[in-house]
C-alpha cells in the first residue's frame, strides 16, 4: 500500500499518477524468462526476436512492414529521412504536438510548419492544412495524440490532391482506430514509440516503423544499421538506430496483452466520463474513432490550482505538455507569432491517472476528489 503525509500528518492513501513497476508487475515471469532466453542465446542485436516482434506487430497492425527502431524519435526521423525530400523543404505539424515531432523535423534539415489542433479533439485541424501549403511543403506529419487518432479520411485526400507524403506519429496511440482501421497503417510510414509508460510501452527506449510500402520499408531496415542490408556492404548513408533484441522480447509479451491492456485503460475512462463534475472539459466520444487513452486529459481553467489540490488530497497527475513547442526555447528561431488554441490547450490541460495497474476503485476516488474542488 502505497502512502503519504497530508499537511496535518494522518497518512492517506496515495494514487500515484504512473508506476512502471505496478504497471508490469504481471509481465515479471515472463519477462525473467525472455531475459533467461536471451542471455543463453547468445545473440543481441538483429535476432529472432526482433524478427518476431516485427512480424506480430504487423499482424497485429494489419498492414505489410513493420521495421523495429531504437526509439520513437529515430522512427521518426528515419522516417522523413527514407523520403528523400530536398533539404529547406516544408512538412505540416500540429502546433501542440510533444517537441519530439518537431525536433525531428528539424534534424533532418527541413522547416516545421505549425498547424492549429481542433479544439475539441486536440488533433491537428485537417480543415486549416491548406491554407498553411505552399510550393515548398512535401508532407504532413500528423500525431495522434493522447492515444486518439487523427481524423485521416480529410487528411489523406490533401494529401493527394496536393501531392504530399503522409507519416504518421503514433507514439501514444498503440491500437488507436479511425473507421476500423488501426492508426500506422493510414500513411505513407508511421512511427512508434514503445517507450515505458506507453500502452505498449518496453523497459527502455524502443520503437518501430510500420508501412505498406516495400521499398520504404528496405530503405528502413538499411538506414538503421548503418546503411546496411548485408553485412559489410553499406548502400546508403545510415546510422545505429536498432531496435534492442532484449527490448524486442519484452514487447513480445506485453503485446500479447496489449488489447486487454487497452480495454482496461478504456474502462477506466469510461467512469471519467461518466461521472467526473461537467466543470471540467473532457475528450470527446466519437462514434468512428477507437480511443486508447495513452492519457486521459480533461481541461479546466484553474488547471494548476486543481493540480495542487489533488496533490494535496494524495492523488497525483500530469501537465501534457505545459509549454507549447512555439514557446520553447530552443524553437525561438523557427517560429515566430502565436497559437492561440495551442497555447489554451497547454494551459489548462491536466492527465488523471489511468495506468494499467489503477483500479476502478482508484478512479472513483480520484472523480469523488476533483468533483469537491471547489474553484
Amino acid at each position: 500500500m502505497f502512502a503519504e503525509q497530508n499537511n496535518v500528518g494522518i497518512m492517506m492513501e496515495l494514487i500515484e499518477y504512473e508506476n512502471l513497476y505496478r504497471a508490469n508487475l504481471p509481465f515479471f515471469r515472463e519477462f525473467q524468462e525472455c531475459f533467461q532466453q536471451t542471455l543463453n542465446s547468445g545473440w543481441f542485436i538483429l535476432g529472432k526476436n526482433v524478427e518476431r516482434f516485427e512480424q506480430k506487430f504487423t499482424d497485429y497492425l494489419g498492414c505489410r512492414f513493420c521495421v523495429g527502431v531504437a526509439s520513437g524519435m529515430a522512427a521518426l526521423q528515419l522516417s522523413l529521412r527514407a523520403l528523400d525530400l530536398p533539404k529547406d523543404s516544408e512538412v505540416i505539424v500540429p502546433s501542440n504536438t510533444y517537441i519530439a515531432t518537431i525536433l525531428a523535423v528539424v534534424n533532418e534539415g527541413l522547416k516545421p510548419v505549425l498547424v492549429e489542433p481542433d479544439i475539441r479533439t486536440y488533433n491537428i485541424d485537417p480543415g486549416k492544412i491548406e491554407e498553411k501549403l505552399n510550393e515548398k511543403t512535401k508532407a504532413i506529419l500528423v500525431v495522434h495524440l493522447y492515444g486518439k487518432s487523427c481524423e485521416m479520411e480529410p487528411v489523406l485526400e490533401i494529401a493527394k490532391r496536393h501531392g504530399l507524403k503522409v507519416i504518421e506519429d503514433c507514439a501514444q496511440a498503440h491500437g488507436a482506430e479511425y473507421m476500423g482501421k488501426k492508426v500506422g497503417t493510414f500513411g505513407d510510414l508511421a512511427a512508434f514509440s514503445f517507450y515505458p509508460t506507453k500502452n505498449l510501452g518496453a523497459l527502455g527506449d524502443a520503437g518501430a516503423v510500420s508501412t505498406n510500402n516495400e521499398e520504404l520499408a528496405k530503405k528502413i531496415i538499411m538506414l538503421r544499421n548503418y546503411g546496411s542490408e548485408e553485412k559489410n556492404v553499406h548502400q546508403i548513408t545510415g546510422e545505429n538506430a536498432r531496435l534492442d533484441e532484449l527490448q524486442a522480447a519484452f514487447l513480445l509479451v506485453k503485446l500479447r496483452k496489449l488489447d486487454e491492456i487497452s480495454a482496461h485503460k478504456r474502462k477506466l475512462a469510461d467512469l471519467y466520463h461518466h461521472y467526473l463534475d461537467s466543470r471540467y472539459i473532457k475528450p470527446i466520444i466519437q462514434q468512428e474513432f477507437f480511443d486508447v487513452y495513452h492519457i486521459y486529459n480533461i481541461r479546466h481553467d484553474k488547471r494548476d490550482e486543481l493540480k495542487e489540490y489533488l496533490s494535496k488530497q494524495g492523488i497525483k497527475t500530469d501537465i501534457h505538455y505545459p509549454t507549447p513547442p512555439h514557446q520553447q526555447k530552443a524553437m525561438k528561431r523557427i517560429f515566430s507569432g502565436s497559437y492561440p488554441l495551442s497555447e489554451e490547450i497547454h494551459r489548462t490541460t491536466l492527465s488523471l491517472p489511468i495506468s494499467y495497474f489503477h483500479t476502478e476503485e482508484d478512479i472513483r476516488k480520484v472523480i469523488s476528489t476533483i468533483n469537491q474542488f471547489q474553484k
